[in-house]
């Protein structure tokens, strides 16, 4: 089994940034990779980003892309999602997730073998 937790959720104003981490626990010899999801009021759960344990290959969401950028700490067993020019539609709640084999990880979030319960980010003036 493994266990994710979210931290660093809050409050930003449009236009700042975010860095959200998820610590995993338990049996982590078996990840192989890692990814965030977001769910916004009313939404389907959405892809933001993926990352293997190795570093590679990394995966951004369109809606993301060129100002996130995640990374992995295998020392610390954590993944990191670095959110900049942070917009009011990024309000969600965010998620990691972590799967046990790279398929599963291009599969998707219907694939990923561990959630975590998730950390609130929201954008408003």
């Amino acid at each position: 089994q493994v266990q994710l937790v979210e931290s660093g959720g809050g409050l930003v104003q449009p236009g700042g940034s975010l860095r959200l981490s998820c610590a995993a626990s338990g049996t982590i010899i078996s990840i192989s990779g890692m990814a965030w999801f977001r769910q916004a009021p009313g939404k389907e759960r959405e892809f933001v980003a993926s990352i293997t344990w190795s570093g590679n290959p990394i995966h951004y969401a369109d809606s993301v892309k060129g100002r996130s950028t995640i990374s992995r700490d295998m020392a610390k067993n954590t993944v990191d999602l670095q959110m900049n020019s942070l917009q009011p539609e990024d309000t969600a709640v965010y998620y990691c997730a972590a799967a046990t084999s790279y398929l599963k990880l291009v599969v998707g979030k219907t694939a990923m073998d561990y959630w975590g319960k998730g950390t609130l980010v929201t954008v408003s003036s």
